[in-house]
């Protein structure tokens, strides 16, 4: 068993809105404080997702825990597993992801129905349980998402939250090879696997975003049409003109933006599919009921992901077939990423290393 130091260093919010400060001497978990079924994990890198800035500052009706550890996206290496822990599906040494659920009961009516992230008894990673901006961090063996040879670390972070809430998304929106699918926010961090994931499934990709830089990524990835949202007059009527007329089959929502949603449902062809995947903080979701009704256009919630979801994802991009695009930074460059990614500059995905 690897030496467990005592302390740690780590980032923390020490009161909802207050500045993330990292400290050296944030507690470590001993191997033998370990409860059954819980596993500390040696972290290599995290990933940093809006979702990590919304906590910090408090933005939404749920509020996280204080003092609070953020950071969702985490990959390292099990060193330790509680005792009596029975059937553990994984093992000291193993390299292990860390996503937004961090444990659900798995027996529960949600759990069994595959909507493990809507277990009553769920403990969200940086949010209501200490999160992976840190450098050892304790999880649950049911729970840890095995990451496979052909990826590293870095990469397989960000598909563990970005990569697989749109793979999700993408899965339930239904859509069939060669149909249109639209991505406000194409050039961020799930934007840019989302189009990865579409062209995986087959389908054709309209990217929303603004920038060159954005815009460069996007096509370069493989998107089949551009919008800028700065420059264009009438994105509604570009993303008819892209599709010959009727509009696309689907939109998959990723921006943190109320207007990504409100676009959406105009733009989109009878029987179109909007999945609502970003979430603006204080934000409605207003759209026309008449036309929802009279175009039969579906409106599907797509929250994170199951465990099922998350292994599909983490094999698509082992297997080659996503990319993900990201700049290494080091933990205490925290504070810089909230502010580059609260301006939008950030194109693709920061990973922290520890």
């Amino acid at each position: 068993m690897a030496s467990i130091p005592k302390v740690q260093r780590a980032a923390v919010v020490q009161s909802t809105g207050s500045a993330v400060e990292v400290r050296d001497d944030y507690p470590v978990k001993q191997a033998d404080e370990l409860a059954p079924g819980e596993c500390l994990i040696r972290l290599h890198c995290t990933g940093v997702c809006h979702t990590d800035l919304h906590a910090a500052k408090g933005d939404w009706p749920v509020p996280p825990k204080v003092p609070l550890v953020g950071g969702h996206e985490g990959v390292g290496e099990v060193v330790a597993i509680g005792k009596n822990t029975s059937n553990s599906p994984v093992k000291i040494g193993d390299r292990v992801g860390i996503k937004w659920i961090a444990y659900s009961c798995l027996n529960c009516e949600n759990c069994l129905k595959g909507l493990e992230q809507n277990c009553s008894s769920v403990k969200l990673s940086g949010y209501t349980t200490d999160g992976t901006f840190c450098q050892y961090l304790v999880s649950w063996v049911n729970c840890v998402t095995p990451v496979p040879d052909g990826i590293d670390s870095e990469a397989a972070a960000s598909i563990l939250c970005a990569g697989v809430t749109v793979y999700r998304a993408l899965k339930y929106s239904q859509s069939l090879p060669h149909e249109w699918v639209v991505l406000p926010g194409a050039g961020g961090g799930l934007g840019h696997l989302a189009i990865q994931y579409a062209k995986h499934f087959g389908l054709r990709v309209i990217a929303i975003d603004t920038g060159e830089e954005k815009r460069q990524l996007c096509e370069k990835l493989g998107a089949d049409a551009w919008i800028d949202f700065k420059t264009s007059s009438d994105i509604v009527a570009d993303v008819k003109k892209i599709t010959g007329g009727p509009g696309a089959h689907a939109a998959v929502v990723t921006a943190a933006s109320p207007s990504g949603y409100t676009q959406a449902v105009d733009y989109l062809r009878e029987g179109g599919r909007l999945m609502a995947v970003g979430l603006p903080a204080d934000a409605k979701l207003e759209a026309s009921i008449f036309f929802t009704v009279f175009k039969n256009i579906q409106i599907i919630g797509s929250y994170v992901g199951n465990r099922q979801d998350a292994v599909e994802a983490v094999r698509i991009a082992a297997a080659g077939k996503v990319k993900v695009y990201y700049a290494s930074k080091p933990l205490s460059q925290l504070a810089q990423t909230y502010e580059d990614m609260s301006q939008g500059k950030i194109a693709g995905r920061v990973v922290l290393t520890m």
